[in-house]
């Protein structure tokens, strides 16, 4: 297998970056070229993405990767859910509306006296998100931008059109919008009428592995390429290129933990689970990468611990950077103070009124938990709780899908955190595997490279692929803490 070179943009809600990738027989490396700061910019009590930010930045990665090197093609992964409104004319209506945008709170329940939440899961098989495409699209009905719409681009998929002037939505994205059939993998239009949303607006399907298109004239001129240099749709959610790239052993049963802002918390199945106690558990069935169904939850994840690093270090706390927080953290007293890291109390962005640490206390308060003192115990409450979801919905997981669960693997910048890996292990009992910690650059790199000819013909052959050129970090269970009493003071998950 010849060595191909790549462009793998990796696009987290904190930060962006671009990756030279090389991929051969026997060889997978990443090389980081391009790193940027991301988040959502408030305007007028509302929170938005500042896309052509997003994709300036882009293009000063691509560019560098052409600089130092041969391309072979490019391809773009992010978060999911939110979306981009292009005019007739292929212009952008706006800027495009963070999840985190608190105008989607109630809609959920406002959507259900329309179709039942029974009748959304037995479509597209989500758990109930506020923040999920379809409620973001029920939020906007009457409003100028909608109505004037003639195409809706989820954020992979709009950057790639400003690359190639090809419209179209990659299929492990648009299943987490709420408005694709999880049985037949095409556009639920019944849903979208139902809900009075314009489901013309919704782009021809494509799967990941499919070429979308050569770069623009002018777009390859500015970046010194060749025109023909393709961009090619991978699993343009970020969770489901970090799948790919979960180095699991087919043989063994695994579950897995992309763990960065987000945690997403689940199992790789060939089918969807749409039973009525999987929807009450609120689990979600999103498409992966070949066909696979990615049985999951969606739990808080690191976001809660970044946002109170980002208020103790505006307010110039001593010994708040991440290393001594977790040495903290690692000396306070275990499983003394838990808090559901789900609430939706800690969904929004910190601010100087109500920054992320006091809402952890709070939380703590209200649940008659133990109060934590300093940064230290605040840390390894959040830790700690992680770690009790993760556990609370594996087992659940593989409860609902008839599944054993002999090992975790944990992937994404969260491999890196080796209190909460450990944490995992002892909270589940089986071991951890931790790493890679750039499983969604890889898993994009991968199906770029399969797409583009290489000898990759499955999952099993990439995942072997990570194997053999990436290690991994074992974490063994270790005994002597009652993780099921603090399950039980927790109490019933928040959806």
């Amino acid at each position: 297998m010849t060595d191909l070179r790549v462009a793998a943009v990796d696009l987290g809600a904190t930060s962006g970056r671009v990756m030279a990738a090389r991929v051969g027989a026997g060889h997978l490396s990443l090389k980081e070229v391009h790193r940027f700061p991301n988040g959502g910019v408030p305007v007028g009590g509302s929170l938005f993405w500042d896309v052509l930010g997003i994709h300036r930045e882009v293009l000063a990665g691509m560019a560098e990767v052409a600089r130092t090197g041969e391309l072979h093609g490019i391809g773009i992964d992010s978060w999911a859910v939110d979306y981009g409104l292009l005019d007739r004319d292929g212009e952008l209506l706006g800027n495009p509306y963070s999840h985190r945008d608190p105008r989607t709170r109630d809609v959920p329940e406002l959507v259900a006296k329309t179709v039942s939440v029974q009748k959304q899961y037995a479509v597209n098989g989500l758990q109930q998100l506020p923040f999920t495409t379809v409620f973001q699209l029920a939020a906007a009905r009457g409003t100028a931008a909608l109505e004037s719409a003639h195409t809706l681009l989820l954020l992979p998929d709009l950057l790639s059109y400003w690359l190639t002037g090809e419209v179209g939505a990659e299929r492990t994205n648009a299943s987490t919008t709420g408005l694709l059939d999880v049985t037949t993998g095409e556009w639920s239009s019944e849903l979208a009428s139902r809900l009075q949303l314009p489901w013309s607006i919704l782009p021809p399907l494509r799967d990941a592995g499919s070429v979308v298109g050569p770069l623009r004239v002018e777009v390859a001129a500015d970046l010194g390429l060749a025109p023909d240099v393709p961009v090619v749709a991978v699993g343009s959610h970020d969770t489901a290129s970090a799948v790919v790239a979960v180095p699991a052993d087919s043989t063994t049963s695994f579950g897995y933990i992309s763990s960065g802002t987000w945690s997403l918390v689940g199992l790789e199945l060939d089918q969807p689970v749409l039973s009525e106690e999987a929807r009450e558990a609120d689990f979600t069935n999103e498409g992966g990468v070949d066909g696979t169904v990615r049985f999951l939850k969606n739990v808080m994840g690191l976001w809660v611990l970044s946002e109170c690093l980002r208020a103790w270090k505006d307010r110039g706390t001593p010994a708040t950077d991440l290393a001594s927080l977790l040495a903290g953290a690692s000396t306070a007293a275990p499983l003394r103070t838990v808090v559901d890291i789900n609430h939706p109390s800690l969904l929004g962005p910190g601010s100087a009124t109500d920054p992320m640490p006091e809402r952890v206390v709070r939380l703590a308060r209200d649940a008659g938990e133990p109060l934590p003192q300093t940064p230290g115990e605040i840390t390894r409450c959040v830790l700690d709780s992680l770690a009790l979801a993760y556990r609370r919905h594996l087992r659940t997981a593989a409860r609902l899908a008839g599944r054993d669960l002999e090992v975790v693997h944990v992937v994404g910048g969260g491999s890196h955190n080796h209190l909460l890996c450990q944490l995992t292990a002892d909270a589940l009992g089986v071991p951890v595997l931790a790493g890679p910690g750039e499983a969604a650059a890889l898993g994009n790199a991968l199906v770029q490279a399969r797409a583009l000819g290489a000898d990759l013909p499955d999952l099993a052959a990439m995942r072997a692929l990570v194997r053999e050129t990436h290690d991994v970090r074992r974490h063994d269970p270790r005994p002597g803490l009652d993780w099921d009493a603090a399950d039980h003071r927790v109490g019933p998950p928040t959806a």
